[in-house]
């Protein structure tokens, strides 16, 4: 059946709102990244013992945690719009206050409430592309919106490298986060609301203009494909059953970031606990980011035409592997390790996109931010974990033993997405939602106009 809205062409408005969400990974990838360059000036400075260093590269990850499900809720209760600006704004301030911290305790209270602003942000973004964009355009969307995390890492290790050349250059890189934050917020001002949220809270005569106005002057809300269902809580959606979709969301996720994050905060001290030390760890961090970017690329080229659920199983299985080879070989010499570090970027490509895409395909309009907020918070407990212990493991267990932790952790990813990942590729938003997904609906193939 053809939909006027999901069946729409892409548009410049499109691609406008896909590069503006995008801003909000970009930064993220930007903060995330950042803080392990910084450290090396920052650990000797305040004298951070191991478990401060933790701290200090786990407090944006407990930020997101809250910033996540809070931000979820909001834009679920209040819209898209006006949140998609406000986030940025604090995270704006907060950086620029970082240059100015004389201790550990602050910079981690501030990292805290960056990661808040950063969290809140991925639920609102998400939400707002996922509900303007039409059905065969969607996966490959939220999928590049997973690629910018990799650009502003990669952009990360590139002006760390060079302010690690000057005295405090570490306040300079911390506060430097909030250019690229400022700069989104002013492109960002102006986006429209979602008219599916609009049509879920009875505000139908502002939906149609939102519809008349980037669709065309004869689309209403009768061309917006049907969703089922009433609106309800996120605790009775998941009691109705969406818990297991919710699990199985977490889980994965979870999976993929806890390894993930943990090589971007202490990527350089990772590269030379594996004897790539001095210059060569940071060229080394910067090269898997570029690598780490390209399989976000691949994937997302792989999304439409491998599917969601396969795309997900082979992601996790081969960068397991790939980390399980670098724990069991730590001595092998340089490029033996770098190729081994190439084949997890460029593999754990597919789950890292999966981890928007899944989420705003599987939940219903009413409350699909709340649930990509939870998912989001949800993950952030294992990954800011996992972060903490990173530094902790190198000293007590040695790299071999914390790089095959690092791969079981990504391994249960393979069990997990085979026995509950579903097959959302070519469904309208409504017919992903709906418990019936993957299941016994079959999904049209997309057309090959969209695959162009």
């Amino acid at each position: 059946m053809s939909h006027v809205v999901d069946d729409a062409p892409l548009s410049s408005f499109h691609k406008k709102l896909a590069l503006y969400s995008s801003g909000g990974p970009f930064v993220d990838g930007y903060i995330l990244s950042i803080i392990g360059v910084a450290m090396i000036q920052i650990t000797p400075q305040f004298n951070l013992s191991a478990s401060e260093q933790g701290l200090v590269g786990a407090a944006a990850l407990v930020g997101i945690f809250f910033g996540a499900f809070l931000g979820g809720w909001l834009t679920d209760k209040f819209g898209r719009h006006v949140l998609f600006t406000v986030d940025l704004i604090a995270l704006v301030v907060c950086s620029i206050v970082q240059a100015f911290v004389a201790d550990a305790f602050w910079l981690i209270i501030l990292r805290l409430l960056i990661g808040a602003a950063v969290g809140a942000d991925y639920p609102i973004a998400t939400s707002l592309l996922a509900e303007f964009t039409p059905s065969r355009w969607r996966g490959p969307l939220l999928g590049a919106f997973t690629t910018m995390w990799f650009v502003g890492a990669a952009v990360a290790y590139i002006v760390g490298q060079f302010l690690l050349t000057f005295e405090d250059g570490w306040r300079w890189m911390l506060a430097s986060s909030a250019i690229p934050a400022l700069i989104i917020v002013l492109l960002r001002m102006g986006t429209p609301e979602s008219p599916r949220w609009l049509a879920k809270v009875g505000r139908h005569e502002e939906a149609n203009e939102v519809l008349a106005k980037v669709y065309g002057p004869h689309v209403t809300l009768a061309d917006l494909p049907e969703e089922s269902g009433k609106n309800v809580s996120v605790g009775e959606l998941l009691k109705s059953g969406y818990g297991k979709r919710m699990a199985f969301i977490t889980i994965f996720w979870t999976c993929s970031i806890v390894p993930l994050f943990a090589v971007y905060a202490f990527g350089p001290a990772i590269l030379e606990a594996l004897k790539l030390g001095g210059d060569l760890a940071h060229i080394g961090s910067a090269a898997i980011t570029v690598l780490f970017l390209v399989g976000c690329l691949v994937a997302v080229f792989l999304v439409n035409r491998m599917g969601r659920r396969p795309l997900l199983i082979h992601s996790f299985l081969w960068s397991g592997l790939a980390l399980l080879a670098l724990g069991l070989f730590p001595e092998a010499n340089n490029w033996v390790i770098m190729a081994f570090f190439a084949a997890y970027a460029v593999f754990i490509g597919g789950t890292q996109i999966m981890q928007w895409v899944y989420p705003n395909e599987l939940f219903p309009t009413e409350v699909r931010g709340s649930a990509v907020g939870l998912a989001s918070s949800l993950s952030r407990i294992g990954a800011a974990v996992g972060t903490y212990l990173v530094p902790v493991a190198l000293v007590s267990l040695g790299i071999g033993p914390t790089m095959v932790i690092a791969a079981v952790v990504t391994l249960l990813g393979v069990a997990v997405s085979m026995a509950w990942a579903p097959e959302t590729r070519g469904l309208t938003l409504g017919q992903s939602a709906a418990l019936t997904a993957g299941t016994s609906q079959q999904p049209e193939r997309p057309r090959e106009d969209a695959l162009r």
